[in-house]
């Protein structure tokens, strides 16, 4: 779960990404504040891995308080004027919203930033593991399709997409198979062949190469991958 808080002095754009962030499973609102100043009294005692932040702002401007932060979190600038987007890139921010923007925008500006990860002392075979988010959305058209991640059975490359299989329907992605191992937990979502990412918790029996999801569905498992797959489920 990404924690976030927003620091905008109008309300009309303190509404609108209320609303966004409510759209979106993974992130928790933990706060929004109409000046600078009062969010870094909040910051000094609560950790935050992300920031919507408007650049004009009363008291201190958005640009002078970045420069405050010596342990930045994530930060999406969100403003009116286009000005400052050279400028806000010197201080590594994740993105830069000019307003008004709409909600897949604001949906690729989310998709920038990486996922909060849990660090651990491993013993060799041990997983190091990422949260996993509770939604994805994916672009089907002009529109964004909201998809459970526990409703997905598998994700299978196909050439220039992946697919994205559920017991419902299947979803195509423009994304390759490579961007959902990195975004997704990979203790429970594993490269099982070249083609081929299972979710874990839908596998019901494995014979020889085979995985069985169900009585219609069997996805092969590639040599390269089995040993890195057999650990994940033989504890």
């Amino acid at each position: 779960m990404i924690r976030c808080i927003i620091i905008e002095d109008q309300p009309p754009a303190q509404r609108v990404l209320k609303r966004f962030i409510s759209e979106i499973g993974n992130i928790d609102l933990k706060g929004t504040f109409s000046d600078a100043l009062r969010a870094m009294d909040f910051l000094k005692t609560e950790p935050i891995d992300l920031i919507f932040l408007d650049i004009h702002l009363p008291k201190i401007s958005g640009i002078d308080f970045l420069k405050t932060l010596k342990h930045k979190p994530n930060i999406i600038l969100t403003t009116a004027f286009s000005d400052y987007a050279l400028e806000s890139y010197d201080y590594d921010v994740v993105d830069y919203l000019l307003k008004p923007f709409s909600f897949e925008r604001f949906v690729q500006a989310i998709s920038k930033i990486p996922q909060p990860t849990r660090q651990a002392t491993r013993h060799e075979g041990e997983i190091k593991t990422r949260p996993t988010p509770d939604v994805l959305f994916i672009k089907s058209g002009y529109e964004l399709i909201k998809i459970e991640i526990s409703n997905i059975n598998y994700i299978r490359s196909d050439s220039d997409y992946t697919e994205i299989v559920t017991d419902e329907r299947k979803y195509l992605s423009q994304e390759p198979l490579r961007h959902w191992t990195e975004y997704l937990d990979d203790n429970q979502f594993v490269r099982i062949h070249k083609s081929y990412i299972v979710n874990t918790t839908k596998i019901e029996k494995i014979v020889g190469n085979q995985i069985r999801l169900d009585k219609k569905t069997t996805l092969p498992i590639g040599r390269a991958f089995k040993e890195g797959f057999m650990k994940h489920v033989i504890k």
